[in-house]
């Protein structure tokens, strides 16, 4: 029987669609809203956190606006008083009842930032403690890794960025960019097979480093937590920079590199050579994206999209979530219910 969590995965064409449908509208209220507003700061855990990665990337890159993330313990155990005047404060949570976001988006509010939620929920606690909130539009998820939840997130963050960027120049060729991202994603779904076949590689493995670089870098950290859930590998997420100061002295015979690259862009040279120099050490290197020279550099690579590297996160994600469950089924695992998660994690307040 297949999988809840290839089903969802299967899901999320149509729930992209909707979800760019129902925030299109929305772009007015974000950009009176932001109006002023300097600073992006992202709060987020999980799936989400690699969803806000994916925004500070965006938001600093193609809005202008300096991104950063969050670090909630400073509200939730320091009590710090900061000075978020001129801040737009952006809470992402599937659930929009982690606690511990929502207290830190409160925190934030109280500290002068202006707030916005991005959740699947209607009427959770963090839709209610911020000024606007941007709804997806994923339905129902009954897998615990989260998939559909997680791309429309990045719709969300898009139109966010959108609305940033408003000012700057004809929005139109954004919206219709984002327009090509649901057919892109469902192109993505016929790589079941060789996804398949690609697990078969990696049924012994038990280490394996995932990485990538720019806008690409969030869907490693994406694919490693799928990879960490729902195979119970350990899977090391790290940017491409990360990994060549030190840690690639890990990536040997009995650790292969799993790299994700868009198909274009400045960063695909560097991860074209990082796969040929991985390759040299005699280690098994495995591509995710690229173009042809990055796919030849591969012991083995499931093709990407074509769309430009700023929207590649959106389909690049499929391949490695169809990684992951595949992967768990050949070992025996139920990807629909790792050990030890919930849907909803609480992390403290």
């Amino acid at each position: 029987m297949p999988s809840r969590m290839l089903a969802e995965i299967a899901e999320q064409p149509e729930a992209l669609r909707r979800t760019f449908a129902a925030l299109l509208p929305r772009i007015g209220e974000l950009e009176a809203l932001a109006a002023g507003a300097r600073q992006v700061l992202f709060i987020a855990r999980g799936s989400s956190d690699n969803a806000a990665v994916y925004g500070q990337y965006l938001c600093s890159a193609r809005a202008g606006r300096l991104t950063t993330l969050a670090a909630p313990s400073l509200a939730t155990a320091y009590h710090a008083t900061l000075d978020l005047r001129g801040v737009l404060a952006v809470a992402i949570s599937q659930s929009g009842a982690t606690e511990e976001i929502v207290t830190t988006l409160t925190w934030a509010r109280g500290c002068g930032a202006r707030t916005v939620a991005i959740t699947n929920v209607p009427g959770s606690p963090l839709a209610a403690a911020a000024d606007l909130t941007l709804l997806t539009q994923a339905g129902p998820e009954q897998a615990v890794p989260a998939t559909k939840t997680y791309t429309t997130q990045l719709a969300a963050v898009a139109m966010l960025a959108t609305a940033l960027g408003r000012g700057s120049g004809d929005m139109d060729p954004e919206l219709e960019a984002l327009a090509r991202v649901p057919e892109a994603v469902e192109g993505m779904l016929e790589l079941g097979p060789a996804a398949g076949r690609l697990a078969e590689r990696l049924v012994g493995t038990e280490t394996l480093v995932v990485s990538g670089r720019g806008f690409a870098y969030s869907t490693a950290l994406e694919v490693a937590l799928k990879l960490k859930e729902t195979c119970y590998l350990t899977a090391v997420g790290l940017s491409y920079a990360d990994l060549v100061h030190g840690p690639i002295a890990i990536v040997d015979t009995g650790t292969p590199a799993l790299l994700v690259a868009a198909a274009d862009g400045p960063m695909l040279p560097d991860m074209t050579a990082l796969a040929r120099r991985i390759a040299e050490t005699g280690a098994d290197v495995y591509g995710i994206g690229g173009d042809p020279t990055f796919a030849a550099a591969c012991q083995a690579a499931l093709p990407g999209p074509s769309l430009p590297e700023y929207l590649a996160p959106f389909a690049l994600v499929v391949p490695g979530q169809l990684l992951a469950e595949a992967l768990a089924r050949a070992k025996g695992i139920d990807p629909d219910a790792p050990r030890g998660l919930r849907k909803v994690t609480q992390t403290g307040s």
